[in-house]
Formats: C-alpha cells, structure tokens, sequence
C-alpha cells in the first residue's frame, strides 16, 4: 500500500537529494529546461474573417527577407528566410554536425553561428552566411577568421545559463578542439561567466568599436544576451553600439552546464521577446529587417531564441516584435538528436537502442550531450561515432525543416491577412491564460483585459 507523496520532497526530489548525499556534487546535463512554463503554445492567432480578409496562398505571395544588421552603416545580413541557426560550437557539436547545420542553412538562404572554441574551414565553407561569437572565454578567437565572418555576435549570456560560464567536459576535449582553444586534451573546460575585458557598458561599447574597426566596419555587430532583466539589458546594448539584439529565453538549450542553472535561472522567451520589443520601440530604433526601411541605419533588430520549435511558434514570435527567430535544439533534432537510428546513404537504417540504454536513457529522451557519446553522432569528439552523421544527409534534414519552418509562418501570416511576415504585430494574438497574456502583453482570448495593465 502507498501514501501520498509530498508536494515539497516526491520521489524524484528525494532521489536528487541522496545522488548529491553520495556524490557530493551537483547535475551536469545537456539540453534545456524541463519545466513547463508559458510558452508560444499558450497564444493564438487571430486569423482574417469579415472585419480582414486573408491571402490567398497560391496566388499572393508573402515576403519571408530579413535583413539583419545595417545600423551603422555595415553590410546587413540578407535572410531569405527569418530562421538563423544559434551558436553552437565545434566542441560541443563533431565536426560533421557544424558542416552539416551550415549547409542546410545555406540551401534555404539563412546563416548558421560559431559557438565557443573558434571557427573551423569546414563550417566557414558549408555556411553561405557565418556568423563569428566573441565569447568570454575568447577560445580560438581570432582576427583572421573575425574577417572572414559575415557578423560577429558578442555573447554576454545564454537562455540556459545566464550568469554563468560555458562548459566542455575532458571526454570531448580531443586533440582537435584542444589545438583550436589552446588547451590539454582530456581536461575539463569551464569558461569564464564574463569578458575580461568587460565591466560595464562603456567597456562593451569600447570593445564593439574595437570589432568594427578590426573588421573595417563592414560587417554588423550583434549582442547576445541570456534572458534575465531585458529591458535594461537591451536599452544598454543599444546603447553600447549593437546593430542587432538577441535575446535567449530560459528554453534555450546548451551543450552542458548544471541543471541548477537550467531550470532556476531567467526568463521564459514568452516574456523576454515583448520586453525586448518593448525596449527598442521605446528607444525609436525597432524594426529595420524588412519594408521600405530594410537595412537602413539607425534601426535596430531583435533575434529571439529559446525553444522555437514550429512555424506557429516563428510566427507569433515575429507578431511580438521579433525580427528573426533563432534555433538550436530544434535543428539539432532535425539532424537526428534523440533519434533511436541512424540513417545510411544507402537507405537503410542503423538501431542505436541499446546504446542509449548504456547511458541510462532512451531516444526521446536523452540529454546527455556533455557525455560525449551521442550515438546519433551529433554531440560527440569520438570518430567512430562523428562518421554516424553525414553531413550531407544532415543538410538535407536540416534544409527540410527550416522550410517547412517558414511555409507554416507565411501560411499563418497571410491568413491573418499579411503580405510580410515582419507585418504581424501584437494585435494578431490573444493569450489562453493570464499568466501567457500578462507575459505577452495581449488580452486574454475573448476579452480585452491584459493582466497588469
């Protein structure tokens, strides 16, 4: 016979407690937050009937470019799609995966991110569009591949783990990821919380105008922020010089770093995406990415990320002011991440059950990324397990996704009556409850009530 469990300390509570009692040390895991809080999923589209009139989908077509970047007069980055690939970095991800995401996103004409750890030849030539990080650790940062990037995003936080360092275990810190981050092979990794040349705004500002001068000022400067106190966060940004703001909510997804920092720290994108938005329109610099004022300078653009899975979510994301979306573990499952086989260029397929089972888990539902033995190929240093991945078949995967990604938004935007996607705007959504509708800033769905306002 059982009792009933406590709220306060249920099964999984107590055996959190006595793994910490045995081991004396805290959970490492990869991925993102498990926690179910207010996501797009609690908002709807207010689609035309009478009072609008939608388009129609074969005959009207609906403008997917973006444009990314022209504030101070650099050479924006031109999207045909507003769906990037976030960072993630070689070291994290094999070599196979970083080629494979950067020739999916240049067959639907988006660009693809570093990561922590430096640029590699492949990835630069597989990505149409590139996209160089500056983070805290600077590992592998250079000038040479800053100049051969398409922009450069200056990481001050992560949706997983704002405040808080990146992190690479030893199993993955192979001869090849070592060589590139001046570093042991086989040691673990824990990169610094903040720059270290970076205090405060005016820092930031010096070390932006450094990145352009370095660059010629031809290329725009983004700056990446873990969603925390946005609104602040976002008006010093723009403050600092950044042509492009991204904006990482709590969803947001990572290679690996204690599950503390996952699940107790930040901000739902739900919430961050309006506050970002709210904070540029405040400041007059909104907007930019497309229209009669694409590129121009002097407008600013919001990137949000964290958790975007579907074109419902890219397009009510953009209807919240969002310019662009960015995804991560999305594309990875496009690639195959938490599939329980592999697929061979002949058609068949490989069955990798019981290699999940080694690790303690199941397809569907492994996050255990930081291990190293990704038996899909994806998160890996291991040779044997990277050949698993083909870059090419990943492409094609990846390319698939991002289209599909795109045909669902500009379905939901002409149905709402628009010929742009970056024309959706707040008074296209209602929130299904009232902690998604006071997050969002929209009514509760048959009133005109926002909570909090």
């Amino acid at each position: 016979m059982t009792g009933p469990t406590s709220h306060t300390f249920p099964p999984e509570v107590i055996a959190e407690i006595r793994a910490r009692a045995d081991e004396g040390r805290y959970a490492i895991r990869g991925w993102g937050a498990r926690r179910a809080v207010p996501t797009f999923d609690d908002l709807l589209l207010l689609t035309a009937s009478a009072s609008r009139y939608p388009l129609e989908g074969y005959r009207e077509s609906c403008v997917t470019t973006t444009l990314l970047g022209g504030r101070h007069g650099a050479r924006p980055l031109a999207l045909e799609i507003p769906v990037t690939i976030a960072g993630m970095s070689f070291g994290s991800l094999s070599a196979n995966a970083k080629e494979a995401l950067g020739r999916g996103a240049s067959a639907v004409g988006t660009s693809t991110t570093t990561g922590d750890g430096g640029m590699t030849p492949e990835e630069r030539a597989a990505s149409k569009l590139l996209v160089y990080q500056c983070l805290p650790s600077r590992y592998g940062f250079s000038a040479e591949s800053l100049r051969a990037a398409d922009a450069v995003e200056v990481v001050l936080g992560q949706g997983a783990k704002p405040g808080g360092g990146g992190m690479l275990l030893g199993q993955k810190v192979g001869e090849r990821v070592a060589g590139l981050r001046t570093l042991p092979t086989g040691i673990d990794q824990r990169s610094a919380s903040r720059h270290p040349d970076w205090t405060g705004p005016d820092d930031l500002r010096i070390k932006i105008e450094e990145l352009r001068e370095a660059t010629d000022w031809r290329i725009p400067v983004f700056v990446k922020l873990g969603a925390t106190r946005v609104d602040h966060d976002v008006r010093l940004a723009v403050a600092a010089g950044a042509d492009v703001v991204v904006v990482d909510g709590m969803q947001g997804g990572t290679g690996a770093t204690q599950d503390a920092f996952i699940e107790h720290t930040g901000i739902p994108t739900l919430a961050a995406v309006r506050m970002a938005a709210e904070a540029l329109a405040d400041l007059g610099v909104a907007g930019g990415a497309s229209g009669p004022e694409a590129g121009a300078e002097g407008r600013v653009q919001l990137v949000v990320s964290g958790g975007i899975r579907s074109g419902a979510d890219v397009a009510k994301a953009l209807a919240l002011g969002a310019d662009a979306v960015s995804i991560g573990v999305a594309a990875l499952i496009a690639l195959g991440c938490n599939s329980d086989t592999y697929p061979l260029p002949d058609g068949s397929e490989v069955g990798v059950s019981g290699e999940y089972a080694l690790l303690g888990t199941s397809a569907g539902h492994c996050t255990h990324c930081h291990t190293g033995a990704c038996p899909v190929g994806i998160t890996t240093q291991s040779r044997s397990l990277e050949r698993r991945l083909d870059p090419a078949l990943g492409a094609e995967r990846v390319a698939n996704y991002l289209r599909a990604l795109t045909m669902e938004t500009t379905m939901l935007a002409r149905a709402c009556g628009k010929g742009d996607v970056h024309h959706l705007e707040p008074e296209d959504l209602v929130a299904l409850t009232i902690e998604a509708a006071a997050m969002a800033g929209v009514p509760l769905a048959g009133t005109s009530w926002i909570p909090g306002r």
